[in-house]
């Protein structure tokens, strides 16, 4: 008999949740659950995803033995898997993030430069928590993290957990672009192989195989440059996604080497990104207004007509079902290769051995087996070098309580550049994030 799996879900209230239980009910066969546990600790929140989920789980996979929690104890007890996707101050301080960076003159973003930056170091003690309360109650337990900044964020894990190897800080913006290449060549991204090199959300596809060896990325390049780029998802996309998405074709015409992820933009173009960013209505405000308020009307209404099979959620598939594909090849030893981020060790042969980078990997029992990548051009080492400065600095400042390592990372970021804009944006991000960041001497 097939092994079933106890998972518990960091973050229960996110409105990736949802989305997430529907990869779950989906790919129960290939991934059984026999208990999966909610934890959040905003528990008016959680209650209206988990109210939805009963109904889900009811109709879909009443096998499953599903509770909500605020407690630690019963979130983290004899389980397999942990899956993560926490976010520290809630939507309130995202659109600070945003606002605060586009008030002084430059980029707001929720993971790119000073909001990106903000963002990470409000969640490096949540996440440090939750690991060790993890480890308290489930020490052999898988713990799969989305939570961003992931570059950050894995950073400050390497430190603190050297030795722990079932930490993995995994990514779905490749996986939602690999799924957006397989909609423009019409094939299914799931024969595809990734050759891929970066740090999270700052990386490049350098060759993309098919089943039988033959590399797409010439070809999917020609059709971007001549039709451009949109989500696998674009008819559930806000404006701002298909924006992003459509720069892909600015990106590839200027650096026509490799497919680019595509926050990528956010460094490439800095000024011209800035000039479309609304300082009073951001990403934050657009997703406040759109995805959170449909995902929570939708659970009401779900959980008060008792059934959820004219469910209509806005999800993301990618999200939702990459994370049970890790797991899933983990849990059974699938040896797929997923790209994910691990410490460097020679990977990328060019880079210093410390750095966490993004790149493909087998997935195996045992943890992830890396696929070498070898040097990378001088170009592309120059901007990895100094993004990941910029990262690096940043763990420093909030472990050292340095403001002035926040202000030398700060002045790095290539959204930034000025150090007297470094600084200005700094002390405002300090009194917004007083009740979060440690203080900075």
């Amino acid at each position: 008999m097939r092994r079933k799996f106890n998972v518990s879900i960091i973050g229960g209230g996110s409105t990736w949740t949802p989305g997430l239980l529907m990869s779950m009910c989906k790919m129960k066969d290939r991934f059984p659950i026999n208990k999966l546990t909610m934890y959040d600790i905003v528990e008016d929140r959680q209650k209206v995803i988990g109210e939805f989920a009963k109904v889900l789980l009811r109709e879909e996979y009443p096998e499953v033995n599903f509770s909500y929690t605020t407690s630690k104890e019963e979130a983290y007890k004899d389980v397999d898997f942990v899956f993560v996707q926490i976010r520290t101050g809630g939507y309130k301080m995202r659109e600070l993030d945003e606002k605060i960076p586009l008030s002084l003159g430059v980029i707001g973003q929720e993971t790119c430069g000073a909001g990106g930056f903000a963002y990470g170091l409000r969640s490096i003690g949540d996440m440090i928590e939750i690991i060790n309360d993890v480890r308290e109650y489930s020490k052999d337990a898988w713990i799969l993290n989305y939570t961003n900044p992931a570059a950050i964020v894995a950073e400050a894990l390497r430190r603190v957990f050297p030795d722990d190897k079932r930490i993995l800080n995994i990514c779905d913006q490749p996986v939602n672009l690999l799924r957006s290449y397989g909609r423009v060549l019409g094939r299914n991204a799931e024969e595809f192989e990734p050759v891929y090199f970066g740090l999270n959300h700052f990386g490049w596809f350098t060759n993309l195989y098919d089943g039988e060896g033959r590399d797409l990325l010439p070809e999917l390049k020609e059709i971007i440059n001549e039709r451009g780029f949109i989500p696998v998802d674009a008819e559930q996309r806000d404006k701002s996604w298909l924006d992003t998405y459509a720069m892909v074709k600015d990106m590839v015409k200027d650096f026509p080497d490799y497919l680019p992820n595509t926050y990528l933009q956010y460094y490439y173009y800095p000024d011209y990104k800035l000039s479309k960013l609304n300082p009073d209505y951001t990403r934050a405000n657009e997703v406040i207004n759109g995805r959170e308020k449909r995902v929570f009307e939708e659970c009401a209404r779900v959980a008060k007509a008792g059934t959820a099979k004219d469910c209509e959620m806005v999800h993301n598939d990618a999200h939702g079902e990459f994370i049970v594909e890790v797991a899933e090849s983990i849990a059974f030893n699938k040896g797929r290769i997923y790209i994910v981020i691990l410490e460097n060790n020679g990977i990328i042969s060019n880079i210093q051995e410390d750095a966490m980078v993004e790149v493909a990997a087998v997935l195996t029992a045992n943890g992830p087996r890396p696929l070498a990548v070898g040097k990378i051009g001088t170009f592309y080492k120059g901007m990895m070098e100094s993004q990941l400065a910029y990262e690096k600095l940043a763990v420093d400042a909030y472990f050292e309580g340095s403001y002035g390592k926040a202000l030398q990372a700060l002045t790095l970021n290539r959204t930034i550049v000025s150090a007297k804009k470094a600084r200005e944006v700094l002390n405002a991000l300090i009194e917004a994030n007083k009740d979060y960041w440690p203080e900075f001497k």
